[in-house]
């Protein structure tokens, strides 16, 4: 049950946005219930009673027809509050559904980097996705049979409580026994559902995977090992949905076991009290019209438990990342960022992962405004970690980061990183136009500002030869471009932004000669007053840095001009000498 409520917390405020709709769907379909299968069977009962009473057709006919025309005026009516049902759950869950993607993509996307790189995406995708279908799955179960279930035990109990009280009080009390049993079996068969979603998640993930890195599996001659592989996974995924399935089939075998003998009691019972002369042959009539039809019900109540606890399992998925609080997040009343300077300031700062693992202990660095620095270090001495951190895609352990004087934990993590421009050393593109990709950062640009960012980037002159130029789509994640032509739309997108502080992480690393000779004077024009850090493996590109700095396990090794630090003939002159010297060689 905790699952349940777990839930409800999260889709009650979306569902009770349409709540005038809400209500009305249960009201129509009471409504139709009642008049249908419960009323319109009394005027059968009426009919049968009139005609197995009645002696002479002329006295009985009137009563016989009142009856009939009752039940011809009633079917109609019950139509249209059936069509009105259907025509406001297609209303209701169309607005919800869209709410809960809505809802879905917005607390996915609260989640910090971290988050992301630790999660696959396709299991998030397939997460997200059965989180919402699991929705309508469980509202068209609630209308159409649990609620259904409910109103008419609950009417059929009144009508034969008014009628024949014994039979009412057999119907109760099996009635109850069936639903005890289902309950208690139904949260039994929610660990099986439990387990067969999140092996169907794996599935999900392990595909997506192996899609996403489709050219190393060919490449590595690797898709033997993959298949293989797979297999292991599906195979788990089907022997945790066999147990799912054979657990469900006892359920039902349960369940019909259970209606069977109830119809036959109350058959038994019927006939024993028409014979005894205690109820009319239209009452026997009615206990049989019913009894078929709670029969029905509660069969359909059976199966319905199952597929609910299903799509439960499905929603428990997400909700559990929802429930996650994220790792990074705004303070409460956040200040108004006033960055415009760009200059940096990091005080004692801490920082360790997660896994326990220490990068930054007590770090210090300042940075001018407009001063270009450079940052080079062995793999592993905290270069992209420092620029996670002054982007806030994590927060530090412990001191502070300020950027003109204010503290980036103080601000929004939106308002922040507007102001800084980052170029990766494999820039990630949208499945989108090339003038999608590059006005990203800046959605208003005009189309003038948008085609000179990429004369700037040099990326102008390639995007004029692509058949749809700038309408060309770039394929996931840029794969329809070269690493050239992708990490050209990425420079062009962050010349359009136009921000004060600018990131390099080996941005050219991706680049042939020509097209890193092109942009070298692009990097200049963009780097033209912004206060600039260069993340390099090749230290030739960061010769003409303002300062350089050395990084040594989380600490500053040492610091100055590309001369000075030759000159001083320790860690940055040893890199300097074993890449040129391999270079040379």
């Amino acid at each position: 049950m905790s699952n349940l409520k777990d839930t409800i917390l999260y889709i009650k405020p979306i569902v009770m946005k349409y709540k005038w709709m809400f209500y009305g769907i249960f009201f129509l379909h009471a409504t139709r219930i009642i008049l249908n299968v419960v009323i319109a069977p009394i005027f059968y009962k009426r009919i049968v009673d009139v005609i197995s009473n009645g002696t002479d057709r002329a006295l009985v006919s009137g009563a016989l027809f009142h009856n009939i025309f009752l039940i011809v005026a009633l079917l109609p009516i019950a139509w249209v509050f059936g069509r009105s049902t259907q025509y406001f759950v297609s209303k209701f869950q169309s607005a919800v559904i869209k709410d809960l993607h809505d809802f879905s993509f917005s607390k996915l996307h609260n989640h910090s980097y971290m988050f992301f790189a630790d999660h696959f995406s396709g299991a998030l995708v397939s997460k997200s996705r059965k989180f919402v279908r699991a929705f309508e799955h469980m509202h068209d179960l609630t209308i159409d049979r649990f609620w259904n279930c409910f109103v008419l035990f609950t009417a059929i109990f009144i009508v034969f409580f008014i009628q024949a009280r014994l039979i009412a009080m057999i119907f109760l009390g099996m009635s109850l026994i069936y639903i005890f049993i289902v309950l208690v079996m139904s949260r039994k068969k929610m660990e099986y559902d439990l387990a067969e979603a999140a092996a169907d998640s794996r599935v999900t993930a392990y595909l997506a995977d192996s899609i996403t890195n489709a050219l190393a599996i060919k490449s590595s001659s690797a898709l033997d090992k993959e298949i293989n592989d797979f297999k292991k996974v599906t195979g788990k995924d089907a022997t945790l949905r066999l147990k799912a399935w054979l657990f469900g089939n006892k359920m039902n075998a349960i369940q019909s076991a259970i209606s069977m003998f109830a119809q036959v009691l109350v058959t038994f019972l019927t006939g024993y009290l028409w014979v005894s002369g205690k109820i009319s042959a239209g009452l026997f009539l009615l206990v049989q019209t019913y009894s078929i039809a709670i029969g029905q019900s509660f069969w359909d109540l059976g199966q319905a438990s199952t597929k609910f606890t299903k799509a439960l399992s499905d929603m428990k998925e997400m909700v559990d990342i929802f429930r996650q609080v994220p790792d990074v997040l705004d303070v409460p009343n956040p200040e108004s960022l006033k960055i415009k300077e760009g200059n940096i300031e990091i005080k004692n700062m801490s920082f360790v992962y997660q896994n326990g693992a220490t990068v930054f202990n007590n770090f210090s660095l300042k940075i001018k405004s407009g001063e270009k620095v450079g940052l080079v270090g062995h793999s592993g001495s905290g270069k992209s970690t420092l620029t996670k951190l002054l982007m806030r895609f994590v927060n530090i352990s412990g001191g502070e980061i300020l950027i003109d004087g204010q503290n980036i934990r103080a601000v929004r993590q939106d308002d922040l990183r507007q102001h800084i421009s980052y170029i990766s050393q494999e820039p990630i593109l949208f499945h989108r136009s090339i003038r999608d990709n590059i006005a990203y950062s800046r959605p208003n640009a005009s189309e003038e500002q948008i085609i000179e960012s990429a004369k700037k980037a040099h990326a102008h002159e390639f995007i004029l030869n692509l058949k749809y130029g700038y309408d060309t789509l770039v394929g996931e994640r840029g794969v329809k471009l070269s690493g050239g032509e992708r990490q050209r739309v990425a420079i062009a997108r962050a010349m359009l932004k136009d921000s004060p502080i600018l990131m390099l992480d080996e941005a050219t690393s991706s680049l042939d000669s020509i097209s890193e000779s092109y942009i070298q004077d692009a990097f200049n024009e963009l780097m033209k007053g912004k206060t600039t850090i260069v993340i390099a493996h090749r230290l030739s590109t960061i010769q003409k840095m303002d300062r350089i700095i050395v990084l040594d396990k989380g600490q500053i090794a040492e610091e100055g001009t590309h001369k000075e630090l030759l000159e001083n003939n320790a860690l940055y002159s040893k890199l300097w000498e074993h890449q040129t010297g391999g270079f040379l060689e």
